[in-house]
């Protein structure tokens, strides 16, 4: 799957945005103070020390701390405000002017943002106060020292940083909300599914003990005249017994437990993928296996994608619940390059080895379901049931490949 790269401005860190910022006010600011094509004399008339190597020492030094706490921002985001505030008050000391300038303050503004967007509450608050205790502060030492103040222009200036950190906050906000839906959307998911897998678990046994009975009675009627084809029945008993209780233990045993380390990383589940009906049953149900793969490739190919299936190894039988879930997982797999892919082929491969199967989708299309997407994370969950190890994500080279390993039990091999 070919992920697109996310646009350069949004993969800038935090601290890029604030020496981004940092930079385009004071250009604007020196702008400001020069006689601008088409215009008889500078929007704001410059100090005398604006242009003196004194003034530019200072916007040197300012600029200088800007870099620091942008570089600072994303590991000690308080000490790197600090820093960007005192950049602020140093860059302002060449301007002449009775309050802190708007583009002086937008580097520390942004940082507000930011730190009220990642950071917990009491950091963000914490943020906005000091912002707002120099921005008054400044004003308080030109009051103490007898100099003019532009009371208006600086209260501009600490309004526009209460909305920085509202904007923040609320950012803040929305993500802890979206990442509580997330985590009930995750367990919901993995309910839903485990639910799923005792449907079919039920139909499973169902099915075997119908087998069972049917084999009972053959030998029950047979055993006095054919006591070979009597013997056969009751191996028949013997073997579909044995391979349903070892399913039983497995699958209610993990059924049961629930493991605290699986990521709840998720979205809500989906509906069914497509699903063939079996011939026999009439429905969908646990009897579908690996042997459905082929009428699967031949629906999905009917419906424009091409399915190459490839089988490797000897083809034997397979525990009903291993074989139910290997076939699920090529099931969602194709159902997502049909989807997904935008792709006109794809290729399935099982290998029957000694102790495991292997399932593997392959596509060279723009991309299918996410690795931890609606449909997969219910696979992912099938498979880690039966202590296997499940796949999914982009190809090195384009398209994207799906792939489970699942054991086969020893006493079934």
């Amino acid at each position: 799957m070919q992920v697109a790269s996310p646009p350069l401005l949004r993969r800038l860190p935090p601290g890029a945005w604030v020496v981004l910022a940092w930079c385009g006010g004071t250009a604007f600011t020196f702008l400001m103070r020069m006689r601008l094509p088409g215009e008889w004399y500078p929007a704001a008339r410059p100090a005398a020390q604006f242009f003196r190597w004194d003034g530019l020492a200072h916007f040197g030094v300012a600029t200088a701390l800007a870099l620091a706490g942008g570089a600072l921002l994303g590991r000690r985001p308080l000490p790197a405000l600090t820093l960007l505030l005192a950049a602020s008050v140093l860059g302002t000391m060449p301007l002449g002017v009775a309050e802190i300038p708007l583009p002086q303050f937008l580097a520390a503004e942004v940082a507000v943002f930011f730190i009220a967007t990642g950071r917990p509450r009491a950091s963000g608050v914490a943020a906005v106060l000091a912002a707002l205790a120099v921005l008054g502060g400044y004003l308080a030492v030109r009051v103490l020292y007898g100099w003019p103040i532009a009371a208006s222009s600086e209260t501009a200036v600490a309004l526009t940083t209460v909305i920085a950190w509202l904007l923040g906050n609320s950012v803040r906000q929305s993500r802890e909300h979206a990442e509580e839906l997330r985590a009930r959307a995750a367990t919901q998911a993995v309910s839903d599914e485990r639910l799923r897998i005792a449907r079919e678990l039920h139909d499973m046994v169902a099915h075997s003990i119908g087998v069972i009975a049917l084999q009972a009675g053959a030998a029950r009627r047979v055993i006095d005249t054919q006591p070979e084809r009597a013997r056969d029945a009751l191996g028949e008993i013997e073997t579909a017994g044995r391979q349903t209780l070892s399913g039983l233990r497995r699958m209610l045993g993990a059924l049961r437990s629930r493991d605290p380390e699986r990521p709840a990383s998720a979205v809500p589940p989906r509906p069914e993928p497509l699903e063939p009906v079996h011939p026999e049953s009439g429905r969908p149900g646990p009897v579908l296996g690996l042997a459905d793969v082929d009428r699967l490739a031949a629906t999905t190919t009917q419906a424009g994608v091409r399915v190459d299936v490839r089988r490797l190894g000897e083809r034997r039988p397979l525990p009903p619940e291993i074989d139910v879930a290997a076939y699920r997982v090529v099931q969602e797999a194709v159902t997502n390059v049909l989807r997904h892919a935008g792709t006109a082929s794809c290729r399935v491969s099982i290998d029957y080895r000694d102790d495991e199967v292997r399932v593997e989708v392959l596509d060279d299309g723009r991309g299918g379901d996410a690795g931890d997407g609606y449909g997969l994370l219910g696979m992912r969950e099938r498979v880690g049931v039966l202590h296997g190890t499940f796949a999914a994500g982009p190809r090195p080279g384009g398209g994207f490949r799906v792939a489970a390993r699942l054991p086969v039990p020893t006493e079934v091999r």
